[in-house]
């Protein structure tokens, strides 16, 4: 990523952490939903709703997968509701708009600002309309959005919260330095034409030969993108998951990622039972079993760049292993070594 580009992503997430949103336009506050107004919502959107966080190159696409084999479930992908600016909030973030919503003579509104409503009405429509598509359109239904939230991490809970506090999160996480290494990969695939100069001239040599980086002679990254990286795993861990727990409860679900590659049927079960809905229909696991044999995105990533992702077993649990260096593990181990022991994952 070119550092223009990645200056103005901070700067977005920065201001949306801070609800801000771009200069030449004043802010809207948006007020919390009520409870009044969820379940004058839900009679026209009565699907209970759910969302999936987790930093990029978690599983979250495994687990959207996995979890719509569920006859009673569906999941898409990436709206970005409460995890990437503009954010679902700003349909409505221009104080003219709020004006418009919450002025008095709007005698729709009922003497409210209408702006939570119109916000919720969006989002459940979106998710709504895509589940009847599916044929999963009924009240016993649920359907929800996955969206990785490692731009605005603890912030998207609040966000979210605003707008559904009855929807319930999923957070997964996955070993960081997996999370980074994977990410690394998809960028040199993906992205390839935001890369730096150096991060070009590692990729040109890991295409080229890619021996020692496979036995962790070579470093597949620059130290100082190591370190943002490493930074960045544990503030949307730490951030995300201190969040949840204080605004949910029991409305909140973590997983790790390589517990549900080592037992899936088990872990689907529980992510099933906390969505409320039967873990007893007929086929279910047999469907689920099918899903774990397909890999769409690694059939991409070879399809989109065969030099690079050829070396690296997609979704592997544990390759860090064979490309970290030991400077790698050192500079990892400083940053995130407290976060890595909290969620089990050993030096």
């Amino acid at each position: 990523m070119n550092t223009n580009k990645l200056l103005r992503r901070i700067k977005l997430a920065t201001n949306a952490f801070r609800g801000e949103f771009p200069q030449g336009t004043n802010q809207h506050k948006v007020p919390q939903i009520t409870a009044e107004e969820i379940a004058e919502i839900k009679a026209f959107f009565p699907l209970d709703k759910f969302f999936i966080f987790g930093h990029a190159r978690s599983g979250t696409t495994l687990l959207t997968r996995l979890v719509r084999v569920h006859p009673k479930v569906h999941c898409n992908y990436q709206a970005h509701f409460f995890t990437r600016p503009p954010l679902l909030q700003g349909l409505v973030s221009d104080e003219r708009i709020g004006e418009w919503l919450s002025r008095r003579s709007n005698r729709w509104n009922q003497g409210k600002d209408m702006s939570p409503l119109v916000l919720r009405a969006a989002s459940d429509f979106i998710m709504e309309r895509d589940a009847h598509r599916v044929g999963k359109g009924t009240p016993d239904c649920v359907v929800g959005d996955k969206s990785p939230n490692n731009l605005l991490n603890g912030a998207s809970v609040r966000l979210m919260m605003k707008v559904y506090p009855d929807a319930r999160l999923i957070f997964i996480v996955r070993d960081g330095r997996d999370a980074v290494l994977s990410h690394r990969f998809q960028t040199f695939i993906d992205k390839a034409q935001n890369l730096s100069p150096e991060d070009l001239r590692i990729r040109q040599d890991f295409a080229q030969n890619p021996a020692p980086y496979l036995e962790g002679q070579k470093s597949i990254f620059t130290e100082k993108g190591l370190r943002n990286s490493a930074k960045g795993w544990v503030k949307n861990v730490v951030e995300t998951d201190a969040a949840a727990k204080e605004l949910l409860a029991d409305q909140y679900y973590a997983l790790r990622y390589e517990d549900l590659l080592e037992n899936p049927p088990v872990i689907m079960n529980n992510i099933w039972a906390f969505l409320s809905v039967d873990t007893d229909e007929n086929g279910l696991y047999q469907a689920l079993e099918e899903e774990l044999t397909r890999n769409p995105d690694a059939d991409w990533q070879r399809q989109k760049a065969d030099d690079i992702a050829h070396a690296v077993e997609k979704g592997k649990s544990g390759n860090w292993h064979e490309f970290f260096t030991p400077r790698d593990k050192d500079i990892f181990q400083e940053i995130a070594g407290d976060t890595l022991a909290k969620w089990g994952y050993t030096a």
